[in-house]
């Protein structure tokens, strides 16, 4: 859990999303845009992390944040994956990993003994001007919500 310096600003950018949107960084309404890199739909880690984003998503509302999911899937598989886990935030659509590169959580992991390329569990707040106000990188799972509901309520 590092702190960032809130003078990085994250430069826009537009992705893919359910729902038939498009994200759009910039002119963002919300006080706070939550952004959670998650490797994999329907995986244990991923479903868990959803769900708990989930089921405090109105407190991050009341909080003035937005959430958004991001991973490597497709918008069909995103669709299916938030239509069964019953989601009421929008998840996003990174096949080419260009925001997964943006933001640097690309890493060579363990899966099973072998190394793998893959997203590193990670989340970022941006506040309404743009800056990056706090990341927890190589996130565990359990507590993890609460923590960052705890960081935009403060």
């Amino acid at each position: 859990m590092a702190d960032s310096p809130s003078v990085a600003t994250v430069a826009d950018f537009s992705a893919a999303m359910t729902s038939g949107q498009t994200f759009q960084l910039s002119g963002r309404p919300a006080k706070h845009t939550v952004l959670f890199f998650y490797p994999k739909d329907n995986t244990p880690g991923c479903t868990t992390e959803n769900m708990a984003f989930r089921d405090l998503h109105e407190q991050f509302q009341a909080a003035g944040a937005e959430v958004y999911g991001i991973s490597r899937d497709s918008l069909k598989s995103h669709e299916n994956f938030k239509a069964k886990l019953g989601l009421p935030f929008e998840l996003i659509s990174d096949p080419d990993e260009a925001v997964c590169q943006a933001f640097g959580v690309m890493k060579m992991k363990q899966m099973y003994g072998k190394t793998v390329r893959g997203v590193e569990r990670s989340t970022f707040v941006i506040d309404g001007s743009g800056r990056l106000v706090k990341e927890w990188r190589g996130v565990k799972v359990p507590g993890h919500v609460d923590e960052v509901l705890e960081f935009v309520k403060s």
